[in-house]
């Protein structure tokens, strides 16, 4: 069962990439509060966890936020090659933004790590940093791939490779944070701070460096801004005051956690047995006694 769901996530997770060499990030990211909404389905089918009001208030927002922001998203996407790439990755806007990014990182990195502040938000302002890096180099990555799988071989330049090695580090510390954020805070808290800061940094970075909403009218900028908050707030809903896991007490062990035993097996010997037992202690205490 535990194979086939990381089997079920890995081609989720191989969907999602590829997704990124068609479509443009601003509408990729957002399509993120999706999973959320199917968590909260299986959560209620599987898990038989009872259905709350806001889960239906929020799954409707969610849904409502994902149909406008999808019909008002830009849709059209440039072709990525190895020269568009090295193109964008020397504009000066991007390098402002880059180095603002560096600066900001670095000090919340100084503030989490040497100051010792504890506070979600700065472990998930570091996530959402590392992710617009990540959204930025897995498009370029898949974005290639694809054109080379269409005949156009883009895996001989080297901006591929700059672009592979981003996206590997990027994501390992992306993990290292999140792990991180997870055993400090609940999940209730991570999942829906993490998906908004994730998406707003995806958006940010498909504005930034693939100048995604060039020429595109006020109007559809508005709309999409208005469904991802839509899709934001329904996120919230979602997962607000969902109840904790329980921790067990670390010197407990389940026997059903120990290999090859069940729920069934027995922790006490036979009442015959230990009775044996006592009276062949006490004997053995009465020899001893009169011995001495």
């Amino acid at each position: 069962m535990w194979w086939c769901g990381v089997a079920l996530m890995g081609v989720g997770e191989l969907g999602n990439f590829a997704a990124y060499g068609f479509a443009p990030a601003s509408l990729i990211a957002p399509l993120g509060c999706v999973s959320v909404i199917a968590s909260a389905v299986i959560s209620v089918v599987f898990l038989k966890e009872r259905v709350r009001p806001s889960d239906i208030v929020g799954g409707t927002l969610a849904i409502t936020g994902t149909y406008v922001l999808v019909t008002f998203a830009p849709h059209t996407s440039t072709h990525i090659t190895a020269h568009l790439v090295q193109y964008y990755a020397v504009s000066w806007h991007f390098l402002l933004y880059l180095f603002l990014e560096i600066v900001v990182f670095c000090i919340l990195l100084y503030v989490y790590k040497r100051r010792n502040v504890k506070h979600i938000i700065i472990v998930m302002l570091l996530v959402a940093l590392l992710a617009s890096q990540t959204v930025i180099s897995v498009k370029a990555v898949s974005g290639m791939i694809t054109e080379s799988i269409k005949g156009q071989l883009q895996l001989i330049y080297p901006i591929f490779y700059v672009m592979l090695v981003v996206m590997i580090a990027t994501c390992a510390f992306q993990i290292k944070f999140l792990n991180q954020a997870m055993k400090m805070f609940d999940a209730t808290e991570v999942v829906p701070i993490n998906f908004v800061f994730f998406t707003a940094s995806a958006i940010v970075a498909g504005i930034v460096f693939y100048q995604e909403f060039e020429g595109l009218a006020l109007l559809n900028i508005f709309m999409f801004l208005f469904g991802c908050l839509l899709s934001f707030l329904g996120v919230f809903l979602i997962a607000r005051n969902r109840p904790k896991i329980k921790q067990q007490d670390a010197n407990f062990l389940a026997m059903d956690k120990i290999p090859r035993r069940g729920h069934t097996d027995k922790v006490q010997p036979e009442a015959t047995t230990y009775g044996s037992l006592a009276a062949k202690l006490m004997c053995n205490r009465a020899g001893q006694t009169d011995d001495s």
